[in-house]
């Protein structure tokens, strides 16, 4: 998390200055850097893909079990916390609320 604040503010301060004030060395930004994503990673960019087209597809309705069972059906071996976090407004998936069944207040009493 703290190289990916780096990484976003290095167009304002100096990497060095970064580095020192969030406590981390600047070779080990550098490392993570160039490192290559990792398997779960790519997985999960696979799965956001899918999850947004799913959630796109219903209009924005899927919640976190529909949208578990329909990537389980697509194949993906995904439990429902995980595609939960797939359809947070983070990744561009929030939920849409039903509008309020409450009736409206009476006046004139």
């Amino acid at each position: 998390m703290k190289f990916k604040l780096i990484d976003q503010a290095k167009a304002a301060f100096p990497i060095t200055r970064l580095c020192r004030l969030l406590g981390v060395s600047p070779s080990g930004y550098f490392a993570w850097k160039d490192r290559p994503a990792s398997r779960r990673q790519q997985a999960d960019l696979v799965l956001l893909a899918h999850a947004r087209s799913a959630f796109a597809l219903s209009n924005g309705t899927y919640g976190s079990p529909r949208m578990t069972r329909e990537l389980q059906d697509n194949g993906f071996a995904v439990g429902r916390e995980r595609s939960a976090t797939q359809r947070s407004p983070a990744c561009g998936a929030g939920g849409r609320r039903p509008p309020s069944r409450r009736p409206a207040a009476r006046t004139g009493r």
